[in-house]
């Protein structure tokens, strides 16, 4: 009897273990307790996110992302090949770019015509923030009792580069509580933001193991870090049992109306496609979405609707990145300098930034309806928050200066 609970409990464990678990919900939970403001504006910038008019703002081309790859090993087995890197990049670039080789097998043709090219690309660092060549990788030992989980972003891991200016992806013996996770736009700037994850779920060769050996575990995570929730959205615990009742519910909602509602993850592979969806329809649920639970082999499409949520955190919060020389393949010639500039988010409630990716920006101006001037701001970048939550609601007026030369002026809503 003890022998038969030992396999069953077991067989338990093996089990959870290989489900997807993506830890975004949590640091992200973990983030807005620390940062009361970042949450009181959660909603101001998800509604930027989601209702921006990206294509009277999106740049010509493909956005080119510029990525460094901190490797923390404390075994020659965990310092990954810079192959296995380069498979990761290629992933990416292929997912992203809707030119990954099983999307036509994988995507039901029902789902094939909301199928996005995300227009985001990444490549490798060529150059360090001060300056220096680099490959886009560092490396560093640590003892078999690091905690990846708590400390890769800090000294006794890697310190991000540049975080304005850089993807940074940590790559180490993380838990087994997650494969990975990536910190939403509302953190942008700060000294963990960017993708953390697994040397076994990293790439499609070498130590990258079945059933997440196909990259898709960093292309889920850095979908996060482009703004986008998962299916059933934000909640940190959806539960153990499926409840159709929080359907609807604040919370349960990414916000994509092109994705099917649902109330649950989609693990492993799906059998019944109406398992876990709010309306029962033909289609089903989108669990072949890179941003389900489902295996690395199982998922293969972003939609529309994503899209627009990237390109808006493009447009916003991550608008640096265009201005980053840190990759050789980065081009931002074709865009207009006035039209890249943009205020976020708007309705406003506690701050506002300024992207401005192409224009250096160094003194804001706000002005009343009425034309008053009622704030001054100096800025550096567009992690920079200029605070108006003691403004009255209404329509107020920004004009943006660079050394006390007129730029460009623009309008938000302070509710």
């Amino acid at each position: 009897m003890k022998k038969i609970l030992l396999t069953l409990v077991s067989a338990l464990f093996l089990n959870a273990y290989g489900q997807r678990t993506c830890g975004t919900d949590k640091k992200m939970a973990e983030f807005f307790a620390a940062n009361p403001e970042a949450a009181a504006n959660r909603q101001a910038l998800k509604d930027f996110l989601v209702n921006n008019n990206y294509n009277a703002n999106k740049r010509a081309g493909v956005i080119t992302i510029p990525v460094v790859v901190h490797v923390l090993y404390s075994n020659s087995t965990m310092n990954i090949s810079e192959a296995q890197i380069a498979s990761q990049i290629k992933v990416l670039n292929d997912d992203f770019r809707k030119l990954n080789a099983d999307f036509n097998s994988v995507v039901p043709s029902y789902f094939q015509g909301v199928a996005a090219d995300m227009e985001l690309a990444f490549c490798m660092a060529t150059k360090k923030p001060d300056g220096s060549n680099t490959n886009g990788i560092e490396r560093k030992s640590v003892t078999s009792s690091f905690d990846f989980d708590n400390n890769y972003y800090k000294s006794s891991g890697l310190v991000a580069w540049d975080p304005t200016k850089y993807l940074n992806i940590w790559v180490g013996n993380m838990s087994a509580d997650y494969l990975g996770w990536a910190y939403l736009p509302d953190s942008a700037g700060a000294a963990y933001d960017g993708l953390a994850i697994g040397y076994k779920q990293f790439g499609t060769m070498g130590t990258a193991a079945s059933p997440y050996n196909k990259g898709r575990t960093a292309t889920h995570e850095i979908g996060h870090y482009f703004g986008l929730e998962h299916p059933w959205g934000s909640v940190e615990d959806y539960g153990t049992t499926p409840n159709k009742n929080n359907c609807g519910k604040t919370g349960w909602d990414d916000f994509c109306a092109d994705t099917p509602a649902t109330y649950f993850p989609h693990f492993d592979k799906p059998s019944n496609i109406n398992i876990y969806t709010c309306v029962t329809t033909s289609s089903g649920a989108m669990f072949m979405n890179y941003m389900d639970y489902v295996y690395d082999n199982q998922m293969a499409m972003f939609s529309n609707g994503q899209k627009t949520i990237a390109q808006n955190t493009m447009a916003g919060p991550r608008a640096s990145l265009l201005n980053s020389n840190a990759c050789s393949l980065l081009a931002v010639d074709d865009v207009e300098k006035a039209n890249s500039i943009n205020v976020f988010p708007n309705p406003a409630v506690n701050y506002i930034s300024i992207a401005s990716p192409l224009v250096k920006i160094s003194e804001v101006e706000i002005f009343g309806n009425d034309g008053k001037l009622v704030k001054k701001a100096f800025v550096k970048n567009e992690t920079d928050k200029i605070d108006v939550k003691n403004l009255p609601a209404g329509t107020y007026f920004v004009r943006t200066y660079d050394n006390g030369a007129f730029i460009k002026s623009m309008k938000f809503i302070k509710k």
